[in-house]
């Protein structure tokens, strides 16, 4: 499962926007995370601007 550093994340919604499984979603702060429903297909990853996601 790829994992998305929150310290970096932006914000922008980029990576919830490409997920084909809908795995990702803001938190409260407005900083996104990833859910179990991942299926490690890396789409998000290729369109972080801070490449803030990793697996």
């Amino acid at each position: 499962m790829h994992i998305i550093d929150k310290d970096t994340c932006i914000g922008c919604g980029a990576c919830e926007g490409t997920c084909p499984v809908s795995a990702i979603s803001a938190d409260a702060n407005g900083k996104y995370e990833i859910a179990e429903a991942c299926v490690d297909c890396g789409a998000c990853a290729g369109v972080c601007p801070v490449s803030a996601i990793t697996a």
